[in-house]
């Protein structure tokens, strides 16, 4: 017996719960990072005596941060232990938090200190490999389907939490929360949680970690910054030409040595090439709705659509999306026991995909907006819990955290993609108001219905998967 099995084989149930909430309090954690600061975009810049471009980097280096630690983590978890590395994952997290708390009004400090914890990205992919691993086979579906929403849940979480510290109480005290679930997830996780046996040792590949890491930084940074500096800035094409460049590197170095960072081989199954697609679809959908909701409901209400709503309303509109995606988590590993994982990301793509033709003609009022992003929530959480399953029964065990990360930064780079074209989408077509510009409605439209779009094709592609390569036929 496998000493992953025989530990599965004695985990009592009750025991099982209490990892999977300690692993699930810290991924939440790290999702909720990714957002929590968005509603304080507008009240910022005035706090930290910045201009709102510069402000914006709080989200940018996060981002590109946790892109970069996403695929190395997930190497070294499979290479030295996915408890260990999910140990220091979450080490960087309470650092970069209690940096954070005490910056002060320290933009330079802050953006250390957001970068830092942008590096803990990787927590929920190892949480999800190291649930695959320890659990028995029961628990496993239900274990993973929680952890890997909690990217959805903890993004649509953060933007009421960062409203109501916007407008209620000081942002820093955001970081400290951070850094206390932190740590005590951290002891938690010490004290309760094993490590997998499984290791395969190894030497880090150095040229593979400076390239791949060369070409999502160059990748994400113009992404990020295209809307304001422009799709034909020469910084920007530039950045997207060394990207390709190091990208190119990057590969051929991998096929020439024996312990490679990502196994490319493996990278070009099919089962694993659909799944990843549809986690970069499923990423673009998720993040356009964070960002397109909030500033619609915020718009004045002389723009002939807003509604005027606080930073504080605007950000509660997302509430149904997470109450949502954590209600419909239990239901999608049933889904995936008896309908299998494939259909189960069909479905998720499906109820999206009604969610954003509900946005296209069902807007008029905010509870219609605040109904549709629920629908969305509950899309994306049936669709989250099929991933991991794919990509874990698809991956032999020695690669399993490695998979899962790059399956977890496919939803990163969507989301940065969906950033980028709806910024620029959003700003393409604005009217003036009161001497502020703001989007048009048909900007909205479109926005709405290219996101329909991407849903649709999340749709072909998980029907595409073969129906041998489900976790039920394997």
């Amino acid at each position: 017996m496998a000493p992953e099995e025989d530990i599965a084989r004695h985990t009592s149930p009750g025991r099982a719960r209490l990892e999977v909430a300690l692993i699930g309090g810290a991924s939440l954690t790290v999702a909720l990072t990714q957002t929590v600061l968005v509603p304080l975009l507008g009240v910022l810049p005035a706090q930290l005596d910045a201009t709102a471009s510069e402000v914006t980097w709080l989200l940018t280096v996060t981002l590109i941060a946790s892109a970069v630690s996403i695929p190395l983590f997930g190497r070294l978890g499979d290479m030295f232990g996915k408890r260990r590395m999910l140990l220091i994952s979450i080490a960087i997290l309470v650092a970069g938090s209690v940096l954070g708390a005490l910056a002060g009004d320290n933009l330079a400090v802050l953006l250390v200190a957001r970068a830092i914890q942008g590096a803990a990205g990787a927590t929920i992919s190892l949480g999800i490999s190291l649930c695959a691993a320890l659990l028995p086979h029961d628990k496993r579906p239900g274990a993973m389907a929680f952890i890997s929403a909690t990217i959805g849940i903890g993004s649509a979480l953060g933007m009421p939490l960062g409203g109501i510290f916007g407008e209620h109480s000081d942002f820093h005290h955001l970081f400290w929360i951070a850094a206390a679930v932190g740590a005590l997830s951290f002891v938690g996780i010490l004290l309760v949680v094993p490590e997998a046996p499984s290791r395969t040792g190894g030497r880090v590949h150095v040229m593979g970690v400076v390239t791949l890491s060369g070409a999502l930084v160059t990748l994400l940074l113009p992404l990020a910054q295209a809307p304001t500096w422009g799709w034909g800035d020469p910084w920007t094409i530039g950045l997207l030409l060394v990207s390709a460049a190091l990208t190119t590197v990057f590969v051929r170095s991998q096929r020439r040595v024996t312990d490679p960072l990502v196994d490319l081989v493996a990278l070009r199954r099919k089962p694993i090439v659909l799944t990843n697609l549809s986690s970069l679809l499923f990423g673009a959908a998720l993040f356009a709705s964070l960002i397109a909701t909030t500033t619609y409901v915020e718009a004045p209400e002389a723009t002939g659509y807003g509604f005027g709503a606080s930073t504080m309303g605007g950000a509660l509109t997302m509430l149904p999306m997470a109450i949502a995606m954590l209600l419909l988590t239990p239901l999608s590993a049933r889904l995936i026991i008896g309908w299998g994982a494939h259909y189960t990301l069909a479905l998720g793509a499906g109820i999206v995909a009604l969610g954003w033709l509900a946005r296209v003609f069902f807007s008029a009022e905010i509870w219609m907006i605040a109904a549709a992003t629920g629908v969305i929530g509950a899309g994306t959480a049936i669709a989250y819990a099929a991933m991991p399953a794919l990509i874990t029964a698809n991956t032999p065990s020695s690669e399993i955290a490695a998979a899962n990360g790059l399956n977890t930064l496919f939803r990163a780079l969507g989301s940065s993609l969906a950033s980028a074209a709806g910024s620029t989408i959003l700003a393409m077509q604005v009217i003036d108001i009161d001497g502020h510009e703001m989007p048009e409605w048909t900007a909205f439209r479109t926005l709405f219905w290219i996101c329909f779009g991407a849903s649709v094709l999340a749709l072909l592609v998980a029907l595409r998967i073969p129906r041998q390569a489900d976790p039920r036929a394997l």
